[in-house]
């Protein structure tokens, strides 16, 4: 390697550093210890206490402040003559556009979520710009090249779908705990704290046909007179106690099931919690509402401690009181959050009461965080290695030295005496909606799925658009815009309530949509094919999108994908084991271009977790660049 050519590229390269995190940090410290010169730096988050035990340039003082500006000022410390400049934005924001990413030789990113990954592809294959993409989950590790027509896109490949679970399973018939964390965070917690007027199961049960829509609703309508304690216990017996009635009376649904315990309060708290635990409204909370707790008014201490039936329906009750003590004016807006520790401890509560109703092991505050919040926890080391491995392949690409680059992969055990497994870039996925502009096809049922169901579904959801302007041969159907007049937004939202085959431009089976992202310069087309039925349970969005999640077998390989799923995890799937799949992969210099193909004939894929994509290897690839 010509040290006085690297150090050059090093030296004039500008580069752009998306996150500031666990690995964001260790990368930003590598970088300006390596030689870059010109660095600039994206994260819109701010400092939290939870962030200190690995990401080492933030101290306890700078709890709250940018991480992005924290971590240029403690790098300046020991490199005071770089320039780095920092952003506290979101990366999707109108001003980071291709132009801004133009300016860059390499893009850099530490992002801990699906959709800002997706993004920021886009972005650099419309401006032309190389991308290092990264992740860790715990001691997994990984980095992979992306350059425009070169290697695959961060897209290229299948993204395993999040977790998701039946509905009958969460409402009926939970048999793992991961199941009642779903139910008490998804249904009861938004239900008591987010829209009163979301429908959801906790209203009326199917088998409880006496019950009227007004009656139970009632139930969660707190009267302007009605005392808190005598609220919480309403609330208690009827999800606890009524509602597992109700569905008792199915004897159909339990005769090769475990039937389920109705538990009352009566029978599990003493008859005036004030008494027992002081008044609420004089706990000594703070102004922060993230810290307002029920714990300390119990008296409990540990969250790793596993709380029996009383002590969670204490909680229960407590945090209930709590929310409506302290936090009142946040009732009807709330969304679930880990970092929230009254909405972490209330939800544990209820689902360790739903799990001791249904015969299922009861978990520790700790556990049900990490369930509810998807959280794997992070190992500083990992954050190092895969930020070492960044700034190798960085120097690479601005080299050009493109026969070098390798996706590197981190293992928790040694496969063939190595932690570490380079691995040939891909060729782009011919397949591929975002790279290869690959039609895609969409099964709907066009005359009773809205527009906006096609917006909010595939569209965003899927496809992963800020701005969509959806068009129908040459009949503009919606669009999204700050420069739009008042008639044409009224316009659109006229058509997002009617059916497919209703708009101005009737779609129907055979139609062809175009689907642009003016802002990520990223336009695919979607054929359209009527269906009418759709299974409830294994089609719950009435619509079927294909052709984006695997490529076509060519030469011989398979294009089969191996999602297994691990229900551990609430809305994610969980990664297989990482050594087994990696002892499939050889060190490169010990093998010929002819086994890199068989091997990746023969790779299977793993799943998303947290801040790692595929933290193995991806699905079953297609042949390696040459």
């Amino acid at each position: 390697m010509d040290t006085q050519q690297q150090q050059s590229a090093i030296q004039g390269a500008k580069v752009l550093m998306v996150g500031a995190g666990g690995i964001g940090c260790e990368l930003l410290k590598t970088l300006a210890l390596s030689g870059f010169q010109d660095i600039h730096i994206i994260d819109m988050d701010t400092i939290e206490v939870s962030n200190l035990n690995r990401q080492f340039l933030f101290r306890r003082s700078h709890v709250g402040q940018s991480k992005a500006k924290v971590a240029r000022d403690a790098v300046l410390r020991f490199r005071p003559h770089i320039n780095i400049r920092s952003y506290h934005a979101n990366v999707k924001n109108p001003e980071f556009d291709v132009d801004f990413f133009k300016q860059f030789d390499v893009v850099l990113n530490g992002l801990d979520n699906l959709d800002a990954r997706r993004h920021v592809n886009r972005l650099c294959l419309a401006a032309d710009v190389p991308l290092v993409e990264s992740g860790t989950t715990g001691f997994l590790g990984q980095v992979t090249v992306h350059v425009k027509g070169k290697t695959e896109c961060y897209e290229c490949q299948t993204k395993p779908a999040p977790k998701t679970y039946p509905v009958c399973t969460i409402t009926s018939t939970p048999t793992k705990f991961v199941h009642c964390i779903v139910w008490a965070k998804d249904l009861l917690f938004a239900k008591l704290f987010g829209d009163k007027n979301q429908d959801n199961d906790l209203n009326v049960r199917a088998n409880n046909a006496a019950s009227s829509s007004k009656e139970t609703d009632d139930v969660f309508e707190r009267a302007e007179d009605e005392d808190i304690e005598q609220y919480g216990r309403k609330i208690y017996d009827h999800v606890f106690g009524s509602n597992i009635e109700a569905a008792l009376s199915n004897e159909e649904t339990w005769k090769n099931r475990r039937r389920p315990r109705p538990i009352y309060s009566k029978d599990v708290l003493p008859e005036s919690l004030t008494q027992q635990n002081g008044s609420t409204l004089n706990c000594s909370a703070t102004d922060d509402d993230s810290t307002v707790s029920a714990m300390p008014l119990l008296g409990l201490k540990n969250p790793q401690e596993l709380w029996g039936l009383t002590q969670n329906s204490l909680v229960f009750m407590e945090a209930l009181k709590l929310f409506f003590a302290k936090r009142k004016k946040e009732i009807g807006h709330l969304t679930f959050d880990k970092d929230d520790q009254l909405a972490v401890e209330f939800v544990t509560a209820a689902a360790n009461i739903r799990a001791e109703s249904f015969g299922i092991p009861l978990h520790s505050l700790f556990e049900a965080k990490g369930i509810a919040g998807n959280i794997v926890h992070a190992v500083a080391t990992t954050n190092a290695i895969v930020a070492g491995l960044i700034v190798i392949e960085a120097i690479k690409v601005l080299k050009k030295d493109a026969d070098k680059y390798r996706m590197t992969y981190c293992l928790e055990h040694p496969s063939r005496k190595m932690l570490l497994m380079p691995v040939e870039p891909f060729e782009p996925n011919p397949a591929c909606y975002v790279c290869s502009k690959t039609p895609l096809v969409l099964e709907i049922n066009t005359q009773k799925s809205k527009l906006r169901d096609l917006v909010d579904k595939i569209v965003t959801a899927k496809l992963g658009m800020n701005l969509p302007l959806i068009m129908h041969g040459a009949s503009l159907l919606y669009e999204v815009g700050d420069d739009l007049d008042d008639i044409m937004v009224a316009n659109y939202n006229a058509n997002l309530e009617k059916s497919l085959s209703e708009l101005p431009s009737p779609v129907i089976n055979g139609s062809i949509l175009t689907v642009e992202d003016l802002q990520q310069e990223l336009s695919c087309k979607i054929n359209v094919k009527h269906r009418e039925e759709f299974d409830e349970e294994k089609e719950p969005e009435g619509m079927v999108l294909s052709g984006w999640t695997q490529s076509p077998a060519t030469n011989g390989e398979s294009a089969s994908t191996s999602n297994n799923e691990d229900e551990k995890a609430v809305d994610v799937t969980e990664s297989s084991s990482g050594p087994e799949m990696a002892s499939k992969k050889r060190r490169l210099s010990e093998t010929h271009p002819e086994d890199h193909k068989k091997e990746a004939e023969n790779v299977e894929s793993d799943d998303d977790l947290m801040e790692i994509e595929n933290p193995v290897m991806v699905s079953k690839k297609k042949k390696r660049v040459e």
